[in-house]
């Protein structure tokens, strides 16, 4: 049960983009077409939980055991940066059809702090492991859940955007100043599932 209270925190509660106000670039750059969003969802979701993993065993394994903590930052960007090279190379020469459908969005990934937030708050282990001792199950499901949430995020601003784009909005709204009147109502929404987790840990018993 700890596993969802994690799932369902890091989704609603605790949402990447609309509650911790990471990743807010790509939330703003990649939403004006639906297709857009899930693509970059996808690919930030494959991206999140092999950096996470990746990012982890260098922190307990290099960084802890040579005293090297403080390189935490740059190692995690380095590694972040050759991840999203490796992939690209990868899917380039083994999955053509793949790379067409994510290759336009991996480059972005490189530059999205949300990546980087959820790997440093896993290889600290001070995300919400919720009665749950931080190692890399733990950190791989928040890792997930947080990339799950952030393409919900997305894909939810996206279709709003482009149902805006069909309506008769006033010229000074127009653009960025409608994108981030919504992306703020959005987050408001969001705000209503506030105390979800604690219920579900006085249900649960956690």
């Amino acid at each position: 049960m700890a596993y969802i209270l994690i799932f369902i925190t890091a989704i609603f509660v605790n949402n990447i983009v609309l509650s911790q106000f990471l990743g807010i670039c790509p939330f703003l750059g990649v939403s004006k077409k639906v297709d857009s969003a899930i693509g970059m969802g996808a690919a930030v979701a494959f991206v999140l939980t092999l950096a996470t993993i990746v990012t982890y065993v260098i922190q307990k394994y290099v960084l802890e055991a040579f005293g090297l903590e403080y390189l935490q930052t740059i190692a995690f960007i380095l590694v972040i940066a050759a991840l999203v090279q490796m992939v690209e190379i990868i899917l380039k020469k083994s999955a053509p059809a793949l790379y067409q459908a994510l290759g336009v969005f991996l480059p972005l990934i490189t530059t999205n702090c949300c990546i980087l937030g959820v790997a440093i708050l896993v290889a600290n282990g001070t995300y919400a492991a919720q009665g749950l001792e931080p190692n890399l199950l733990t950190g791989v499901v928040f890792a997930v859940s947080t990339a799950i949430g952030f393409a919900l995020a997305l894909i939810v601003f996206a279709g709003i955007r482009e149902h805006l784009s069909m309506m008769n909005i006033p010229k000074g709204m127009q653009g960025m100043s409608i994108a981030l009147v919504t992306a703020g109502l959005l987050a408001m929404a969001f705000m209503g599932f506030s105390g979800v987790d604690n219920g579900l840990k006085a249900l649960f018993g956690l």
